[in-house]
């Protein structure tokens, strides 16, 4: 295994690259201040722009971190961030990746976070040379589950009462990919 860092990728219709100063704006309007993007999300809807710039400030420091993966996801035909996918949890001993998402809702249903993910997959296996990827969702959200299931992730189990988000305690659905299923 050997951490690249966020590197820009593309897809058909996507770009993933680093978020800069220049989007916080884009991020706090299109998804980070809306209560219902982040209804199952572990963090609350951004209070203000300052809070999205802060953020994102941070981010850049980060940046310099080759174990630090935080992508925007931009349409191409919008040449703006619409949302963001990354890495929030990992484990070097094993090889293994935990990802996150969230976009906004006027971009729901149009498959860019399942495009989004599925390059991830193959950036770091194919690049990066991880042995696993996982996810989890709060069961009350079954579209979430879908975005796992369309990128080929195989649903692991659910763990009840074993997480929390902005609905309080909830149960989580556990979903995987291991490197050889990725090649086979």
């Amino acid at each position: 295994m050997q951490h690249l860092g966020t590197q820009k990728l593309e897809t058909e219709r996507l770009v993933l690259r680093k978020l800069t100063s220049d989007d916080a704006e884009a991020m706090y309007h299109k998804w980070a201040s809306d209560p219902e993007v982040t209804e199952y999300l572990t963090w609350p809807p951004h209070g203000s722009l300052e809070v999205t710039r802060q953020l994102i400030g941070h981010w850049t420091e980060e940046y310099k971190k080759y174990d630090f993966y935080q992508w925007a996801i931009v349409p191409k035909e919008l040449n703006a961030p619409v949302g963001t996918i990354s890495v929030v949890d990992a484990d070097d001993s094993v090889g293994m990746v935990h990802i996150g998402y969230c976009i906004g809702k006027a971009w729901w249903g149009k498959g860019y976070t399942t495009e989004a993910f599925g390059r991830l997959i193959r950036f770091f296996f194919e690049d990066v040379g991880l042995n696993r990827i996982e996810t989890k969702h709060d069961t009350r959200n079954p579209g979430s589950g879908r975005v796992m299931e369309k990128c080929g992730l195989l649903y692991e189990g659910t763990t009840r009462q074993s997480d929390r988000n902005n609905q309080g305690i909830c149960d989580s659905a556990l979903y995987g990919i291991v490197r050889r299923d990725y090649y086979k």
